[in-house]
């Protein structure tokens, strides 16, 4: 049996399921058409089309939280987080998106494949050093488990269009 100390054990688990998160959800993609995901997930609400603009969005600030450097595509920001559905009339197309969010979820692999396990417990960019002295817990590793809890969300949204 390999012995695995704590820390290489916590961020195993929590990237484990990072990466089956993101697994689940490009499987779903790959099932929905472009016009599907021009659909309403239900009657009045979000469409699939700004779901994954947003999760695209929401995973570019996590690039910048983890201090690994800048927005892949920061022009998503305005209609995919600032605004809701519909606010914004022009968006990139589902097409678009969906190269955008295979390509980003490649580099912030990369990324992650970077970082020794105890970097995992450092401090993110949200947070002051001396905040973090008493609340160590906002670590990247945190950011990664609210971003996953983000994802998994939005994947039941988008199962709705099935």
């Amino acid at each position: 049996m390999t012995t695995t100390t704590a820390p290489e054990l916590f961020v195993k688990m929590i990237l484990d399921r990072w990466y089956a998160s993101i697994a689940n959800c490009d499987t779903l993609l790959n099932s929905l058409t472009d016009e599907t995901l021009q659909k309403e997930i239900a009657p009045g609400k979000n469409r699939g089309i700004y779901l994954l603009g947003h999760l695209i969005a929401v995973h570019d600030d996590l690039l910048i939280l983890l201090d690994m450097g800048g927005k892949l595509y920061p022009e998503l920001n305005e209609p995919f987080i600032k605004f809701p559905d519909k606010a914004v009339q022009q968006l990139p197309t589902v097409s678009e998106l969906r190269t955008f969010w295979v390509k980003q979820s490649e580099v912030i692999k990369q990324k992650f494949d970077k970082l020794k396990p105890e970097e995992w417990f450092e401090k993110h960019t949200a947070v002051n050093a001396e905040d973090f002295e008493k609340e160590p817990h906002r670590n990247k590793l945190n950011i990664v488990v609210t971003r996953t809890s983000h994802l998994q969300y939005h994947l039941g949204q988008l199962q709705l269009l099935k």
